[in-house]
Parts: structure tokens; C-alpha cells; sequence
């Protein structure tokens, strides 16, 4: 079994989802006592959430490429990035290490693709809706048409994220918002929503919507746990 390294705290309610999902997946797959081999260096989001906030990404990215190193150093054998939006920063994260990076938009564009999806609506922080880091990784590389929410929608999304779900917060009123915002997508021709953000899995559940849900947090898990047993 490879060794998981885990880049974590952003946030850490979902970084928690991975480390469970990750392991209970491994018991799954291999029975009685058996868990996952992994390594997670755990980030201050505070500080992480200013830096993209005053669109410092530079210094946000050497944080993370410090973190890479530091779980090479420790034994690791590929990274895990438990966050979506800051795999705008992969390409500099991994400029110091030699292991790969499991990247989280090839593993749910792969689980999408194989569902027989070609257009997917994305909900996500407004930067990973908005830039084109992740949009473009999906289409060029997977050929997926994307779609997101409108600017009012995007606004809703990004600060139901920030305020709420890495905060812990989990509202009946801000699932009902996001069921909204996804029927929409599905009107649009959304053939299915991909949760592009990791905390959406918190608040959003199968059956919220009636097109298909990719769940990045599970997905990326689940990749990972098989990633470790090949």
C-alpha cells in the first residue's frame, strides 16, 4: 500500500471527510483492521483565505509547495489536495517534489466521462468558477462543456462557502438555495452538477437535484485509496 500524503485545512471540515472516506473506503476494499497509510499537513485557512482574498497567489502557492515538500520529506508517495480552488496553484505546489500529484479535476472529469456526462454544471468558490484554471483543465483535457451560474448564483454560492460550510455551518435555507441553482444548470442543458468545492458535500446530498451529482471530496478519496492500492 503507497503512503496518501494529505494537504488538508482547507477547510478542515472537509480535510475530516477525507481522512474518513479515504479509510473507510480502504477497509472496504481489504477487510478487518486495515486502514489507509497517509501523511496530512494540516494549513491555517485564515491565512490562506486572506492571501486569496488580496489576490496574492504567489505566496499562497510557496505555502503549499512548502507543504509538498515537507510530505516527500516524510514518506509520502503522491499529494492529495484537499481543496479544489487551490489547484490553481498545482503547477508551482509541485515544482520542488518528484512525487505526483493525484489532481482532482482528472478524477472527477474520469468519474463524469465514465457516467457518459458531456455537459456539467459547476458550482464551486467564485474562483474556480469564475478563472479558468479548472473550466479549462476540464474541456481541453476531457473535452466537457461547462457550465456555471449566473452572477447573482455564483455570488450566493461562493458566500454560502465562506460564511457557512468551512465555519461548520450547514442551513436548510442555503440547501434550498443550492437546489435552486442547480435546477437551473439542469435547464440549462446540465446533463450533471459537479460540487467543485469540497465543503459543498456538507450541505448538498444524492437527490438534491435531478441531474446526476459528482461529489468531488468522495470522488478524490476514492481515487486516492486506489491510486494507493495499485
Amino acid at each position: 500500500m503507497k503512503t496518501i500524503g494529505l494537504i488538508g485545512g482547507m477547510s478542515w471540515e472537509s480535510s475530516i471527510e477525507y481522512y474518513r472516506i479515504i479509510n473507510e473506503t480502504v477497509k472496504e476494499k481489504l477487510g478487518s483492521l486495515h486502514s489507509a497509510k497517509s501523511l496530512m499537513v494540516s494549513v491555517d485557512f485564515a491565512e490562506i483565505e486572506k492571501l486569496q482574498r488580496e489576490d496574492r497567489w504567489e505566496e499562497a502557492g510557496e505555502i503549499l509547495a512548502k507543504c509538498a515538500q515537507a510530505l516527500e520529506r516524510g514518506g509520502a508517495d503522491f499529494i492529495v489536495l484537499c481543496s479544489n480552488t487551490m489547484h490553481k496553484l498545482a503547477d508551482q505546489m509541485m515544482a520542488g517534489v518528484t512525487i505526483p500529484l493525484l489532481h482532482i479535476a482528472d478524477a472527477a472529469a474520469e468519474r463524469i466521462m465514465a457516467a457518459g456526462v458531456k455537459k456539467i454544471g459547476l458550482l464551486g468558490t467564485r474562483f474556480t468558477m469564475e478563472q479558468d484554471f479548472y473550466k479549462r483543465r476540464l474541456s481541453d483535457k476531457f473535452g466537457l462543456e461547462v457550465l456555471i451560474p449566473d452572477k447573482f448564483e455564483r455570488q450566493t454560492i461562493d458566500r454560502v462557502i465562506f460564511e457557512e460550510l468551512v465555519q461548520g455551518k450547514v442551513l436548510e435555507t442555503s440547501r434550498a438555495e443550492y437546489k435552486r441553482i442547480m435546477e437551473a444548470l439542469a435547464a440549462r442543458g446540465a446533463e450533471g452538477i459537479l460540487l467543485g468545492c469540497t465543503e459543498i458535500e456538507l450541505l448538498v446530498k444524492r437527490g438534491d437535484c435531478q441531474a446526476p451529482l459528482f461529489a468531488t471530496t468522495s470522488i478524490h478519496a476514492a481515487a486516492a485509496v486506489e491510486y494507493a492500492l495499485r
